[in-house]
């Protein structure tokens, strides 16, 4: 068993902000695979599936972000997980919009939830997947920037990274984070074919134009009566 745990704090409030994209990601897991209806548990929201061979609990923890630590660990606690069955979702500064990357151990950079999972679960014993969502471009900004909602310019990349993500869960949920990347890029970053369809880039070649006042050898007309004779 596996506890995705997405990182965020609870209210309409908050809903659409920055800093709630990992309360986003584990709604779109949940939406995509069928799991059970969210209930109250462990000091926050849980909704139960699979994931490919895996049986996964979805966390919301409604502690607030600076306290999400003690959700996760009553949540542990209870079906006697370890932190290595942890698997967090949340916003990272530090990678431009879009960008994913899934990491195991490391700080927690300033992020109030990860500093909670910290002293709750020890450093480096879970996994994260990092979303990233920009930087203000000064420190003084971070707050706002974190807490206001995203921009209707976000909306189409933020759609595409969420359902890549829905699409990688179960190669997640395995441990597999190289095929789950590949599923996030095949969303954000679709190859484009090198040769395209040849059929529709054939072209015939076009017919040879015929000289309609071109005199036969022994047609005594000038070349304005065979014009003319042509449209009578």
């Amino acid at each position: 068993m596996k506890i995705f745990v997405g990182l965020g704090n609870p209210g309409a409030k908050y809903a659409g902000n920055r800093h709630n994209i990992g309360f986003m990601a584990v709604d779109r897991i949940a939406a995509d695979h069928g799991f059970s209806p969210w209930r109250r548990a462990h000091q926050g929201q849980m909704s139960e599936g699979r994931l490919g061979t895996e049986k996964v609990l979805l966390l919301k923890p409604e502690t607030f972000m600076n306290l999400s630590g003690q959700s996760v660990r009553a949540a542990m606690d209870f079906y006697k997980l370890t932190p290595a069955d942890v698997m967090v979702f949340h916003d990272e500064l530090d990678l431009a919009p879009g960008k994913i990357r899934v990491k195991a151990e490391g700080g927690h950079a300033g992020h109030n939830g990860l500093r909670s999972m910290h002293q709750h679960l020890g450093a480096d014993a879970y996994g994260r997947v990092r979303l990233g969502i920009g930087h203000p471009g000064h420190k003084d900004a971070v707050a706002a920037y974190v807490l206001h909602d995203f921009a209707r310019d976000d909306q189409d990349w933020l759609d595409d990274l969420l359902r890549g993500i829905s699409d990688g869960a179960a190669a997640l949920a395995e441990g597999d984070s190289a095929r789950f990347l590949n599923a996030v890029a095949l969303r954000t970053a679709p190859p484009r074919s090198s040769t395209g369809d040849m059929r529709h880039k054939v072209r015939k070649s076009p017919e040879p134009t015929q000289d309609v006042t071109a005199a036969a050898p022994d047609d005594p007309r000038t070349p304005m009566q065979r014009l003319l004779d042509r449209f009578r």
